[in-house]
């Protein structure tokens, strides 16, 4: 186990280096810069700021510079979104809202998907399982814009007005249709990954053997089958969890929400370059994380699963 540990580790830092190198390059080769805006700026004004930025240096030695600085904590200054502020700050500040409402958008989803999709293996063939397959479907075939679009007009517009439009400002009730958009599609996914497991599960020799001795449906599930069906479930967490807990790009921005992934989109549209590479590598970060806790639970949830180089 730590063998193993170690090993993921160490390709961890590996990729997040590949991903620094590859978005610091693609970053800058783009024609533009974040100097050249609306007004225009003189070349020697632009001479200056380049200067003392350190973007004037050729494209490795800035590429050498930003790695030095990022080992010892320092991920720059923004540049346009939120002028000479420190980058780490920014997203200390950014990523508590977009983990709030990822972190419920996640919850509900997690419990509602599983237990559909327990419901839909179960009724399989039944017209309550037909039901569930088209509204899964539905879901994950809507863009979050489409679905936040929809709920905007039907409960915060001029059909019902129970929910405010924008932002967070109003409590709980703020939160309801950003989670719910966030956690729509993840929570068709998760049913239907769900449904698929459990069958094929339910058929498994143990469960007849269990269903023969007259346990009852709910003891049948939820003891017996769901815990062998949950490891496609948690494989598709693993990324879906950070992505969810870093904000979703599209619901943020839909509902004026001041969180990372709102902040992320605009640093594009602003080629702040110090916040795009912050962003990018702390969401990448996350995602590495995420999918070594997923490989870690796997050894909870099935014993028999054996991790790499487990067995040396």
């Amino acid at each position: 186990m730590i063998l193993y540990i170690v090993k993921r580790v160490l390709l961890a830092l590996l990729t997040i280096l590949f991903i620094i190198c590859l978005t610091f390059i693609l970053m800058n080769t783009v024609p533009g810069g974040p100097f050249l805006g609306e007004k225009a700026v003189s070349a020697q004004v632009l001479a200056q700021l380049e200067a003392k930025y350190g973007m004037d240096k050729p494209l490795p030695v800035q590429l050498r510079n930003y790695i030095v600085s990022l080992l010892s904590g320092d991920m720059g200054v923004s540049l346009k979104m939120q002028k000479n502020r420190p980058v780490r700050v920014i997203i200390g500040e950014m990523f508590p809202v977009s983990a709030r409402i990822g972190a419920i958008a996640l919850l509900w989803s997690v419990f509602v998907g599983i237990s559909l999709g327990c419901i839909a293996a179960y009724r399989r063939g039944k017209a309550v399982d037909s039901v569930l397959q088209v509204l899964t479907t539905l879901g994950i075939a809507f863009p979050g814009f489409v679905t936040a679009t929809v709920l905007l007009v039907c409960f915060a517009g001029g059909v019902f007005h129970i929910f405010p439009t924008t932002g967070l400002g109003r409590g709980p009730i703020s939160y309801v249709l950003p989670c719910f958009t966030l956690g729509l599609t993840p929570m068709c996914s998760i049913a239907r990954y769900t449904r698929s497991s459990m069958l094929d599960v339910l058929n498994k020799e143990y469960i007849k053997t269990a269903r023969a001795y007259g346990h009852p449906a709910s003891k049948l599930i939820f003891k017996h089958a769901l815990r062998n069906a949950l490891i496609p479930v948690i494989t598709y967490l693993g990324p879906v969890t950070a992505g969810i807990l870093t904000g979703g790009f599209v619901v943020e921005t839909v509902f004026n929400i001041p969180g990372l992934g709102r902040y992320f989109v605009q640093s594009i549209s602003n080629r702040d370059y110090p916040l795009i590479m912050g962003t990018t590598i702390f969401f990448a970060t996350l995602v590495i994380i995420m999918s070594f806790v997923v490989d870690v639970l796997y050894k909870f949830i099935d014993p028999r699963i054996q991790l790499a180089n487990e067995s040396e």
